[in-house]
């Protein structure tokens, strides 16, 4: 059983977490928010000014967790295709974690509109961050093959969650190493 947070700022991060990464966005209602967390809602609109605003501060904590779990598994890594391989590791261990739910990012991003131009912003930029990440344990190859493994990265997580699967992980994860 976890252990109830007594801050509310924090409740209200952790539920919305939940909520929105396991039945999306829109999907959840601030009412749903409000009463998982255990709080009352002038204390929600204290912390958060809005319910876009709660899925700004979701997405941030989010980028930096899960930036923190990767660099974890790739620093076990020394050389570039160790590390290379062990963000595929990432991938793996994600999926049986979070019973391949995907990616948090992307997930949002298929519920937003064009209006939405902060949230885009955020999810543009974490998927920025990954790149570089990718491409700093990569600096002695081509852009071209960054930008392959790159795409593998990105397609294995789409599909191991399309498909409930590892496969689409495991076999990123050869071509990946192949281009190395």
């Amino acid at each position: 059983m976890k252990k109830k947070i007594s801050d509310p700022k924090q409740r209200l991060l952790d539920t919305a977490t939940d909520l929105f990464y396991n039945q999306g966005y829109h999907a959840t209602g601030i009412n749903q928010v409000i009463q998982e967390a255990g709080v009352a809602r002038a204390s929600l609109y204290m912390h958060y000014e809005s319910k876009e605003s709660l899925l700004l501060a979701f997405l941030q904590q989010r980028h930096t967790d899960w930036m923190a779990g990767l660099k974890v598994f790739t620093d076990k890594g020394n050389k570039p295709k160790e590390k290379i391989q062990a963000a595929f590791d990432f991938l793996a261990d994600n999926n049986e974690k979070e019973h391949f739910r995907g990616c948090a990012f992307l997930n949002i991003l298929s519920e937003t509109t064009d209006k939405d131009t902060t949230v885009l912003t955020v999810i543009q930029d974490h998927k920025k961050d990954l790149r570089a990440f990718l491409s700093d344990i990569l600096t002695k190859e081509k852009q071209s093959v960054k930008d392959h493994v790159y795409l593998l990265f990105e397609s294995a997580i789409v599909e191991s969650q399309l498909y409930r699967n590892q496969w689409p992980v495991q076999e990123a994860k050869k071509a990946a190493i192949g281009l190395l």
